[in-house]
């Protein structure tokens, strides 16, 4: 009889155990896609209010020629001072004949010491112009300008008037601070997929999703972030 009460003990404890540590894993998960979410909505809102000055925005021409699109909203000021922390953000890549990929999450840091983002917040958003900044934008770890050139965006409704500088660059970068939009060079900044989340939404990796290992049909991206998918189709036809 004691042995039959030890026994059921273990089993309830052991089940016990398994249901709480199934349920805090559903919970982290489900904690990962809602800030997802909230990252992909900011990053959207980003992207419609600047495309919607036509004459101080991204041109298009340079969008329909991005390999990549990049929005980082939010990034604390001083992000860019070594030890200090950045932002999350959201990249979706062209996939020739296939329209734009299922966005990836990824997160921001480090950078060149002294350099300041000008306000308490900032959003920034970079255009991956080549296949060779993309393919490092796919590494564990990507340092921007020293694995790829970088140079300030131009804009404006056209590209006409882009610097040769600009036009060869293989990123674009722009920042909005304060209501003020225009073309920043950023150097050193890290960017690193945030694969907590991207398992979590995609059940793959943002190394997947970005180089096609995993496809995800445009009917079948997630609610989370899917509008930043198509605001992107929008402008980036």
């Amino acid at each position: 009889m004691i042995k039959q009460t030890i026994n059921l003990a273990l089993t309830i404890g052991l089940f016990t155990l398994v249901f709480s540590t199934a349920s805090q894993a559903q919970n982290s998960n489900d904690k990962e896609i809602r800030n997802a979410a909230k990252t992909a909505q900011k990053a959207t809102k980003v992207l419609d209010e600047i495309m919607s000055i036509s004459d101080r925005s991204i041109p298009e021409d340079l969008l329909q020629k991005a390999r990549a699109v990049a929005v980082f909203p939010n990034v604390v000021k001083g992000a860019f001072i070594i030890g200090g922390q950045g932002g999350k953000g959201i990249i979706t890549r062209r996939v020739r004949g296939e329209g734009w990929s299922a966005p990836a999450l990824f997160k921001l840091g480090g950078g060149s010491i002294g350099f300041q983002i000008g306000g308490s917040s900032t959003d920034l958003v970079m255009l991956f112009m080549t296949d060779d900044s993309l393919k490092n934008l796919l590494e564990d770890r990507f340092e921007i300008g020293a694995e790829a050139s970088a140079a300030a965006g131009p804009v404006g409704r056209t590209a006409k008037a882009a610097t040769d500088a600009q036009l060869v660059a293989q990123i674009l970068s722009y920042s909005r601070s304060k209501g003020l939009f225009a073309g920043i060079s950023i150097t050193g900044a890290v960017i690193s997929p945030d694969n907590h989340a991207n398992r979590a939404l995609y059940s793959h990796t943002a190394k997947d999703l970005l180089t096609g290992a995993h496809k995800v049909p445009t009917a079948a991206i997630p609610p989370a972030t899917k509008p930043f998918q198509q605001a992107v189709t929008r402008y980036a036809r």
